[in-house]
Formats: C-alpha cells, structure tokens, sequence
C-alpha cells in the first residue's frame, strides 16, 4: 500500500513538498479541497489548467488519504471517522504553511470546508462548488436525502468509511453523463468515504456546537462565488442558493451562478474545463 507519512501536524511529505514549491515560486496558491468518495488526484486536470494560468497548485489530502483510487479500494478503513472539524484543521494546517493568502476551491464537502477556511479569513478568495449545507441552510430536497441514504441509513455508518455501489454513484454523481461515462468515472474515481461528515452536515440544525457551521460575516473572508449543476442530485440548487443566501449577509462579493446540464460529477466529467475556467475567470477577478 502506498501510503505517505505526516509529520506531527498530521502534513505528510508531499503536501510539504506542494507548500514549498508554492513559495519557491512566488506565485499564487490555490488550494483545492476534495470532497468525499474523491482523492487530491480528482484535481489533476484543474491544477495543470490553474499551474498553465500562473498559479501554484496545492491539492492536500484529508488525514490518511491514499495515494492512488487502488489503494483507497484496498484499504477503506483509512478513511473511516474522519470529521469535518478534523479535515478543516488539516487544511488550515498546510495554508498557514504558504507564504501568501491562497485563493481555495473546494467541491462537496470540499466546498463546505472551503467556506469554513474562509470564514476563519484564510482565503483570498474562495470557490464552493456544488457545497454540502452547514448550519443555517435549510432545504432538504428529496434528491439529496436519497444520494446520502447509503450512509445515513444505517447510524452505526458514522464511524465507518462507506464505498458506493455503481448504481449509487449513477445517482449522487454521475446522473447528467451517459452511462458509459458514468460507469468509466466510477471505476477511475470513485473510493470509500467517511460516514461522520454526511450525520455531521444532517443533523447541523439540531446542533449549536456542530462543526458543521461557517462564518459567514467574518469581514476578511474575501470574495466567494458558489457554482452548482442544475441537474445536481446531492446538493440541488436549493441548497446551494440557500447557502448563498447566508453567505451573502458577508460584506465581500458573495455570488453564484448555475451550470446548465450538469451533476455532481461537473468537476470530473468530461465538461470539467467548463467549469474550471468559470472557476479561474473568479479568481483572477481578485487574486
């Protein structure tokens, strides 16, 4: 199993080695959060298009994450517990380690750590993409409750690490794709994940002391712009327009906007450079 060690502060080897390149460079981070069922290398083609734009990619792992999608499906009890408070302070951990303010962009619970990092003002400028709620976000559409049902069916799956079938993935990720490219992102991305964030996330509005929550009229958060696919089963549009809304009470730019005909998957599909660039145009706005 190819795994990379961490020093005490949980930063492995080559999230380091990123860091530094960063700073070597002098050029601006952005920093990329995955969300769950993903790895960092679901942001390769992102980083080559932000590197080729000027910027330097950093692409951290959660605690524990594998190298590669065969040793995630060899070893899922890696993943197993991990909590949102957890992998935001990881991440909080490497940013603090780059010389300039990072611009981040984050997708799922990607997005929803990438607001959370920004609400602790350590982003220049951020980008949520399709972001799981936080608390204060309302709307709980049936697609949603469906996509989770895999791990909120069962409450002893919080402290498991729980795979997807293929039919599972079909659903939450790859409902706007053909079935043949639904069926080769499965096999090229797709990897076990934490239960712990999907109850976190599901029960943040019962919760006062959630970890689930984000600042979001902290005045050094910077600008944010939320993106979402209108065909997105996991995190409909009512989700993500109801974390704009909270988001909006920020004084910094706050907006969002709709990509027509896409899932969850919009980050790895074939239509990633859409996005990507839409993504990109934000962040040269500001950073």
């Amino acid at each position: 199993m190819t795994m990379t060690t961490a020093d005490a502060t949980g930063i492995t080897q080559h999230e380091s080695d990123q860091v530094e390149r960063a700073n070597t460079s002098g050029r601006k981070p952005v920093v990329f959060i995955h969300g769950l069922w993903l790895l960092p290398s679901s942001w390769d083609r992102w980083a080559t298009l932000f590197e080729e734009s000027g910027y330097s990619a950093v692409k951290p792992g959660w605690p524990d994450d594998p190298e590669t999608v065969a040793d995630a499906k060899a070893h899922p009890e890696v993943f197993a517990g991990k909590t949102v408070g957890q992998v935001a302070d990881h991440f909080a951990g490497v940013i603090r380690g780059l010389n300039q303010k990072p611009a981040i962009i984050g997708h799922s619970f990607g997005g929803l750590l990438t607001q959370i990092l920004a609400g602790r003002g350590l982003a220049a400028v951020s980008v949520a993409i399709d972001p799981a709620p936080f608390r204060g976000v309302l709307p709980l559409p049936i697609s949603a409750l469906k996509a989770s049902s895999p791990v909120l069916s069962n409450p002893a799956n919080r402290s498991k690490a729980i795979p997807l079938t293929y039919d599972q993935f079909r659903f939450a990720f790859a409902n706007a794709v053909s079935e043949d490219e639904a069926k080769q992102l499965y096999e090229e991305f797709a990897v076990p994940a934490s239960g712990a964030p999907l109850f976190q996330a599901a029960t943040a509005n019962l919760n006062p002391w959630t970890e689930a929550k984000v600042n979001t009229i902290n005045p050094d958060r910077g600008p944010l712009l939320i993106i979402d696919g209108d065909k997105d089963n996991t995190v409909p549009w009512a989700i993500a327009n109801a974390s704009y809304k909270r988001q909006k009470r920020n004084p910094g730019v706050t907006e969002i906007t709709k990509i027509a005909g896409r899932g969850h998957a919009l980050t790895i599909d074939s239509g990633w450079k859409e996005v990507a660039e839409t993504a990109l145009a934000f962040v040269q706005r500001f950073a």
